[in-house]
C-alpha cells in the first residue's frame, strides 16, 4: 500500500487479479524485529494501519499460516523505495525490513524477482553500498525501466 508520496501500486490489484495472479502485502511481523510477512489479499481481507500508519492486513488475519507465505516462494516482489541509481540499488526508509526479509536473495536458491516502483525524480547518480543492501533486479519509474 502506497505511503507518504510512494508510487501507488494498487490499481494493478485488480489488472494481477485477472490475470490470475495471488496478491500477498508485507506485514510487519511481529515478536521479529525489522521483518516481514507476506500476506495473501483480497477484498475481505482485514486491514488495520500499523505503526507507521501504512494499511495491512490485520496481524490476527495474517498470523495464520495458510493466509502467509515466506518471501522465497513469491514469484516477484514490488518494493517502495526513497532513492535509486542505474545500478539497480535502493534506497528505502531506513528501518531495514527489505533488506533484512530479503537477505536470502544473495545466496543461491529460489528467490522472488525485486522490482522497485518510484518518481523518476528520486533517482541518483549513484548510492553507497552496504554489505546487507539487497539490489533489485530492476525499477519501473513513471518514465522508464531500469535493468542493471
Amino acid at each position: 500500500m502506497p505511503n507518504d508520496g510512494e508510487i501507488d501500486p494498487t490499481p494493478l490489484i485488480d489488472w494481477l487479479r485477472r490475470r490470475g495472479a495471488r496478491v500477498h502485502l508485507p506485514v510487519l511481523r511481529p515478536l521479529s524485529r525489522n521483518r516481514l510477512w507476506f500476506v495473501h489479499y483480497h477484498a475481505g481481507t482485514p486491514m488495520v494501519a500499523n505503526r507507521f500508519g501504512i494499511p495491512e492486513p490485520q496481524t490476527r488475519h495474517g498470523a495464520h499460516r495458510a493466509r502467509r507465505l515466506p518471501a522465497w516462494a513469491l514469484d516477484l516482489i514490488l518494493l517502495p523505495l526513497v532513492g535509486f541509481d542505474d545500478a539497480g540499488q535502493r534506497m528505502g526508509m531506513g528501518g531495514g525490513f527489505y533488506d533484512r526479509t530479503l537477505a536470502f536473495t544473495r545466496h543461491p536458491g529460489p528467490r522472488p524477482r525485486l522490482i522497485g516502483l518510484a518518481h523518476e525524480c528520486q533517482r541518483v547518480e549513484a548510492l553507497p553500498v552496504e554489505p546487507w543492501d539487497v539490489p533489485l533486479d530492476a525499477i519501473v519509474s513513471d518514465t522508464r525501466v531500469v535493468r542493471p
